[in-house]
């Protein structure tokens, strides 16, 4: 019995939402380009971390879309995004900086958080550890992975 619950637990904690995917320098990136993603561009905003965020995305220009986001829990900002994703390579690449609530800046001044592309499906575009999914042309999905909690999470955006 316990072999039974245990290759039960096993299969069913594979089944749970795998949304995300890691990249692979033996795969590499799929050909991609902003007009696979375009369909981002806009306001949006969802609830996360027990408050409300903001997430706005530029239309394509320049070979980039650039996008600013804020989490605001309680009356107050947590902290803020800035990025873009990027034309390069023939493919994409998805940049982030972080700041607090008065600007300062989480990463290194020269430095970001850097994405590589791996694949597109259907109506997803993956990135290591995150996922971008069009549920509808006034609804998204972005799932990401995070390392330290070796979590899944889904924000959930519409316009």
């Amino acid at each position: 019995m316990k072999k039974l619950l245990f290759l039960f637990a096993m299969t069913t904690s594979f089944c749970f939402a795998q949304n995300t995917l890691h990249y692979n320098d033996e795969k590499g990136s799929e050909k991609a380009s902003l007009k696979d993603i375009e369909w981002l561009e806009g306001n949006w905003t969802g609830e996360a971390f027990g408050g409300v965020f903001q997430e706005n995305w530029s239309k394509p220009l320049g070979g980039s879309m650039l996008f600013n986001f804020k989490l605001v829990v309680d009356g107050k900002v947590v902290f803020y995004e800035v990025g873009h994703i990027v034309e390069k390579d023939k493919t994409l690449l998805y940049q982030i900086k972080h700041f607090d609530a008065n600007l300062k800046g989480w990463e290194e001044k020269d430095e970001s958080e850097d994405f590589r592309f791996i694949k597109k499906e259907k109506n997803r575009l993956y990135f290591d550890n995150f996922t971008f999914e069009k549920v509808s042309n006034n609804e998204v999905n972005l799932y990401a992975y995070f390392e330290d909690s070796k979590e899944e999470v889904i924000f959930n955006f519409k316009k």
